[in-house]
């Protein structure tokens, strides 16, 4: 646990590379907000003076969290603009893929009876079986059509 007085100590190093708390208004949550690009604390509130006083209260809070290890570096860091990337997220590298699929456009009706469940292993045996036929029974067809 950090003590007051190294708390105190980095507050001052903090305040002094801060400089002068120069609030604006943000008219988007209608309150004066004061924050810096040196550390991930901002505070927002109904006056310039109120902002001036309650900054310094925040940002120490920030300082004693970050002394006690109670930060987690990515709050400290901006990220690489990578989104939700993480170390090990996802599948790992080597291991086999799903089976491959592609995107195709049918009409809903044929689409909503498709997610049926068993529905794809049903479509295979009838893919399997005019696979075995040789399309021979569609051609006859198509010729007696017309």
């Amino acid at each position: 646990m950090a003590t007051k007085k190294e708390i105190d100590k980095n507050l001052k190093i903090a305040l002094e590379e801060v400089g002068a708390i120069n609030p604006w208004f943000d008219k988007e949550v209608n309150c004066w907000v004061f924050s810096h690009k040196d550390y991930p604390v901002e505070y927002g509130g109904d006056s310039v003076k109120e902002v001036v006083k309650n900054y310094p209260k925040y940002l120490r809070e920030f300082i004693a969290h970050r002394l006690d290890g109670r930060i987690s570096k990515t709050n400290e860091t901006e990220t690489k603009g990578r989104g939700g990337v993480r170390e090990g997220a996802g599948r790992p590298k080597g291991s086999k893929s799903a089976e491959p699929t592609i995107q195709i456009r049918v009409p809903a009706d044929i689409a909503a009876w498709l997610k049926t469940p068993g529905m794809i292993g049903h479509v295979r045996g009838m893919l399997a079986a005019y696979r075995s036929l040789g399309n021979k029974s569609v051609r006859k067809s198509k010729m007696t059509s017309h």
